[in-house]
């Protein structure tokens, strides 16, 4: 991290996910109903909600098409980042929930594009990306941390009016870095746009086709269901570790921050793991954590410092499983539609795997955790550990991927 490329990219990488960090956490309470607050419905705040799912799959057809054929990496970063952040800075003073949608879709729209193109920049501009890569990308947790933190606990304190006057400076703080990033990437290594191959204008369309191939749809489909999992996790964590394990509310976040912390460890680890281990190894110990953590969830909820302990293990179901499968993509498709092909993955991170989550997660809390009764947690939870070890299982009986080093996606793959 000495050279000065890949500390500028260890850099975007703090401000992308500084951005996302400083509002994400807290525009919940903000568009609620509380003294001070916009006061939205339960269904407007839903489709505000939705605007990074709206975006993942626009992106595939549009955004990510446009970064793999017509715009230098770094300059696509700039113009969106400019316009993703006068978009968040505007939010700062809407209160009327139609202007608040288009302004967040706007971002997202902007936003959600860039997190496929960072990662495509900095693979483009790195030796070794099994080894650099988990450091590289390390620097977005660590942005998140800058972001989510302080004003986390800047609010701690703060009731009605004030809180949600408070609030609002989500918004500048996260268009300012916005605005900032626009600036910075144009200093980032120029990564011009591959031209396509005669025929193959679509981007999108020529990634698309490769996920039909057997060790790919099958890594697709069990990105799916992990990425199902890792956002239920966000959906049943806080109310668990409140209502039943008897945590004060003022501790949730810092509690399952613990993970973002350890996500950091397991990212500068990640490349050794990846090169004793190779891809199915490490992608399967990074699903079966999330059955683990589950499983203490179900079994063990009186023990506290068991369930404190088991929030580590959040590094190593990101890094493992979803920053092995950004570094897998780079590997096995062609140049010309890498970020194309993040697109497609992180339609199912970002966006289908975020809806599926809610459609899945909060019936499941409706039928085992019904108001004013004692909460079956137990069943609740045995559900996402039995689905982490079924998507295991796939990839261990069903993913045949290139062992190691970078390969053709056309080509046939040796079974691992």
């Amino acid at each position: 991290m000495n050279s000065s490329p890949r500390f500028k990219l260890f850099l975007m990488m703090v401000l992308e996910f500084f951005i996302w960090g400083a509002w994400l956490p807290l525009i919940w309470g903000y568009m609620g109903k509380g003294e001070g607050a916009l006061g939205f419905t339960d269904v407007q705040i839903s489709w505000v909600g939705s605007a990074f799912a709206i975006a993942s799959l626009v992106g595939i057809f549009f955004s990510n098409q446009f970064a793999d054929r017509n715009f230098a990496a770094e300059k696509f970063m700039a113009g969106s980042h400019l316009i993703g952040g006068v978009a968040m800075l505007a939010l700062y003073w809407t209160t009327s929930f139609p202007l608040f949608l288009t302004l967040m879709l706007v971002h997202s729209l902007c936003y959600v594009p860039t997190i496929s193109v960072a990662n495509s920049l900095a693979f483009a501009n790195i030796k070794d990306p099994a080894k650099d890569f988990g450091v590289i990308r390390m620097g977005g947790t660590i942005g998140w941390i800058l972001a989510s933190w302080p004003l986390y606990f800047i609010l701690q304190g703060k009731e009605g009016a004030a809180a949600m006057a408070a609030s609002k400076a989500i918004f500048l703080v996260s268009g300012i870095a916005s605005l900032v990033l626009a600036g910075f990437s144009l200093t980032l290594p120029h990564t011009p746009p591959k031209p396509a191959a005669a025929g193959e204008g679509l981007a999108w369309l020529k990634a698309g086709k490769k996920l039909l191939l057997p060790f790919v749809l099958v890594l697709f489909i069990v990105t799916f269901i992990d990425a199902t999992i890792h956002n239920g996790y966000f959906l049943v964590t806080g109310g668990f570790l409140e209502n039943k394990v008897g945590f004060a509310k003022k501790w949730i976040m810092p509690i399952m921050s613990l993970g973002q912390v350890a996500e950091i460890l397991t990212m500068v680890v990640l490349g050794g793991v990846l090169k004793k281990l190779g891809w199915k190894t490490t992608m399967i110990i990074g699903i079966l954590g999330h059955a683990a953590r589950f499983s203490v969830y179900a079994l063990f909820p009186e023990s506290q410092a068991l369930i404190i302990a088991v929030q580590f293990l959040h590094g190593i179901c990101y890094a493992f499983f979803f920053a092995t499968v950004y570094i897998f993509i780079d590997a096995v498709f062609p140049s010309d539609v890498r970020t194309s092909a993040q697109g497609w993955f992180n339609l199912l991170i970002l966006g289908l795997g975020d809806l599926a989550a809610k459609w899945t997660f909060i019936p499941l809390m409706g039928k085992y955790l019904p108001a004013g009764q004692p909460g079956d947690y137990k069943s609740l939870f045995l559900i996402p550990a039995g689905l982490a070890v079924v998507a295991a299982v796939l990839l261990l009986l069903f993913f045949r991927p290139p062992n190691r080093g970078p390969v053709q996606v056309g080509a046939a793959a040796p079974a691992h």
